[in-house]
């Protein structure tokens, strides 16, 4: 892999992970009501636009990723950011992290691994 296609990597997971964590802060803030009142108050929060930033610089980067590999390679090489996210949201939020998910975890960085290494 070279550091380009690295860097671009790391960029990628480092703004899905954000994006993602700003959403679930957004989504999670106890005060934000219910219905259309609940939208209006995320609308109205900094972690809401923090997100949609994340999500579109993402994109870009994600564009830029693409262009260097295989979009096979790109895809799995990607699913880290399911390992990232699960263990951000334990860090985070406290969410719960059983056998069966860690277990998915280590089976999702083994592939990851796999494949960066056979690129």
């Amino acid at each position: 892999m070279s550091p380009l296609v690295a860097t671009l990597w790391l960029v990628n997971v480092t703004l899905d992970t954000g994006g993602q964590l700003a959403f679930k802060a957004a989504a999670s803030d106890p005060r934000a009501g219910d219905g259309m009142a609940r939208w209006r108050y995320m609308a109205s929060r900094p972690w809401i636009w923090l997100g949609i930033l994340a999500y579109a610089t993402h994109l870009l980067s994600w564009i830029a990723f693409l262009s260097l590999v295989d979009l096979s390679e790109g895809v799995l090489l990607a699913s880290i950011n399911i390992a990232v996210i699960m263990i951000a949201g334990r860090l985070l939020f406290r969410e719960k992290l059983t056998p069966l998910r860690v277990g998915g975890i280590l089976l999702v960085s083994a592939g990851v691994a796999i494949v960066g290494m056979s690129g």
